[in-house]
């Protein structure tokens, strides 16, 4: 096993984030330099060293799907335009596009969520907590407000959300795969998601229906 000592040592050493750290300790029942090539066979221990690195080059990709109902517009950036001409780097940004298109992210990262937005949201997952029908304490409530909080990152930030096409793996993981293998930074910088009548009143379907609810509120009369 390890301890939470093991995990700041690794985090150190090879620069990856805390989960990250404690996930290679546990895959590799806490084997120190075996954790160091779990984090560097996945990309992770590279992708963190090139963090602070100036992606300035990239490529901006359009995904249109299900004929022309859902439409993204994405930028992602790299370091050098050799890099953004290759296949290798085109895929990751037809992927994460298409990944949008069908995960619906608001946001790429929880830092960009407003304040008011999650305030808002912890308001309403604690008053969900407390309308329970088995009364808990309020230590127990507020975990139970992070631990929903923490899932509203990940239904809503596009880094935190579980990949469309593996599961296994955040869209996060998907990147910092690609930057191991392609040995640059690489961040998705924005995107804008389209979806047809989106925030429009529907129309109605058919002239009968109107009719209907006119006949309908005759009845009630």
């Amino acid at each position: 096993m390890f301890t939470s000592q093991d995990v700041v040592a690794l985090r150190q050493k090879t620069g990856a984030g805390m989960m990250d750290c404690k996930k290679a300790l546990t895959e590799t029942d806490g084997n120190m330099e075996k954790a160091v090539d779990y984090l560097r066979e996945k990309g992770i221990a590279s992708a963190a060293k090139k963090s602070q690195r100036i992606a300035s080059q990239g490529l901006v990709n359009s995904y249109i799907h299900l004929g022309g109902k859902v439409g993204v517009l994405i930028e992602v950036n790299c370091e050098t335009d050799f890099v953004a001409k290759s296949d290798e780097f085109k895929d990751l940004v037809h992927n994460i596009a298409m990944h949008i298109a069908a995960a619906k992210p608001s946001y790429i990262v929880k830092e960009e969520i407003p304040a008011e937005v999650v305030a808002k949201e912890k308001e309403i997952l604690k008053a969900q907590a407390l309308n329970e029908p088995k009364p808990k304490p309020v230590d127990i409530i507020d975990k139970m407000v992070e631990g929903r909080v923490s899932k509203f990152y990940k239904e809503i930030c596009l880094l935190e959300q579980d990949y469309v096409k593996d599961p296994a793996k955040t869209v996060a993981a998907l990147i910092n795969e690609s930057i191991g293998k392609i040995g640059e930074k690489i961040t998705v910088r924005r995107f804008v998601r389209y979806e047809m009548g989106e925030g429009l009143e529907k129309k109605r379907d058919t002239f009968a229906d109107e009719i209907q609810d006119q006949l309908n509120k005759m009845n009630n009369e």
